[in-house]
């Protein structure tokens, strides 16, 4: 019987769960997997048997909280308070399956506590590795106790000070769970047709992601009396500012459910450096003002860096203050465009690979053998020894 795979889930933004359709969808139908997560309606459609687990937040406390936590969290953990019980059960239902499932593989995106669960439970785990000043001792940790990590980014965007103990292990998946396929010749035009964006007009488009609060519109406000004849159309959560005064020329969409249209038709974009929004970019190869937003560890500060090292984007550390400033961004941006870098930092095979590295790491680690080292056999002799993993079956062109 082939062994299944864990994937734990985090609930906060799209990229996460995206990520997870893709490759599960990627591998072998017949391969066991069981998602974990605190919501069941942020996936993408799975293609492929999957059982889901809605566990309560490893992040957000209840009310139900029943200790009275006096003390200091040690730096070995991000998010570990002492005394809620959503934690316990949360934590208690992981340790549960792996005692009853006998896991292969445990995914974790992303939680260092969780990658570090599997661990101490003696499961084989895969870290996804994300942008960030991440030196400490609980990221160290995960890291170092995975036996592969996952990146998903191009190698070119890999940080400077990532360790090479942690490249080594480190698979790269640069436009996974994202629709990265190269633009249809027509897609401008047809774009901005139904957008009803002019042929002569100049368009540029402010994205702002689903992972935390939203652009605040003060600055997009003085962007678009910095260039009145210009269209400055917004898609995403934009914060209002009591103070903001807006032309006519900026035009807010909210919630958009065809973000690749309004790229399209853009010839110029503004936008945060989250994971979704980041490869979709990247596809469009639009030119791209890259402005991040704050995050844990300063992900998106780390990852618009590494961008703008690639020539891929022109990064700001914040918004332009005045006409003058927006001005100048806007020239340097569309002066650096480069978009043969930016479709190099994408690949359409992104999810179908993946798998393959996944199932090369599982098939290392199924024994053809009993291991036994002293007293203890890991595998315990009444499962098969000989058992063996469908994933074989994938370069075949199973799952792809």
């Amino acid at each position: 019987m082939t062994r299944p795979i864990g994937y734990f889930v985090h609930h906060q933004g799209r990229g996460h769960a995206e990520r997870c359709a893709a490759v599960v969808n990627a591998l072998p139908a017949d391969q066991p997997v069981t998602v974990f997560c605190a919501r069941s309606d942020i996936f993408p459609r799975f293609t492929r048997p999957v059982d889901l687990v809605t566990l309560p937040s490893l992040f957000e406390p209840t009310g139900a909280e029943d200790i009275n936590d006096i003390t200091t969290a040690p730096e070995t953990v991000h998010c570990a308070p002492l005394g809620w019980p959503g934690i316990r059960e949360a934590m208690a239902t992981m340790a549960q399956w792996f005692a009853t499932a006998r896991p292969i593989l445990m995914i974790s995106d992303v939680s260092a506590e969780v990658a570090q669960l599997a661990r101490l439970c003696s499961v084989p785990h895969v870290k996804v590795l994300q942008h960030g000043l991440r030196d400490d001792p609980g990221h160290q940790a995960a890291y170092d106790g995975a036996v592969g990590l996952l990146c998903p980014a191009a190698r070119a965007l890999a940080q400077e000070d990532w360790a090479p103990r942690h490249l080594a292990k480190t698979h790269f998946a640069g436009g996974l769970g994202v629709d990265v396929r190269q633009p249809d010749p027509s897609a401008r035009q047809k774009a901005r047709a139904t957008l009803g964006v002019q042929e002569d007009q100049r368009m540029v488009l402010v994205m702002s992601g689903g992972g935390g609060t939203g652009f605040a519109s003060a600055p997009l406000g003085i962007a678009a009396r910095a260039m009145p004849d210009v269209t400055w159309r917004t898609i995403g959560r934009i914060d209002e500012d009591w103070h903001a005064t807006e032309p006519g020329n900026l035009i807010h969409h909210g919630w958009v459910d065809n973000a690749q249209q309004f790229l399209a038709a853009a010839d110029l974009v503004v936008a945060s450096t989250g994971n979704t929004t980041c490869h979709q970019i990247l596809a469009s190869e639009t030119p791209w003002l890259a402005i991040p937003e704050w995050r844990y560890f300063d992900e998106q500060v780390e990852k618009a860096r590494v961008l703008h090292r690639a020539g891929a984007a022109h990064m700001l550390p914040h918004f332009p203050a005045s006409v003058g400033q927006w001005r100048d961004a806007i020239d340097r941006t569309l002066g650096t465009h480069d978009p043969a870098r930016q479709r190099a930092l994408v690949d359409e095979d992104a999810a179908p690979k993946t798998a393959r590295w996944l199932c090369g790491l599982i098939e290392q680690l199924t024994p053809n053998t009993p291991v036994t080292t002293g007293e203890y056999n890991e595998y315990p002799s009444e499962h098969p020894a000989s058992e063996t993993t469908d994933c074989q079956r994938l370069d075949a062109g199973a799952g792809a």
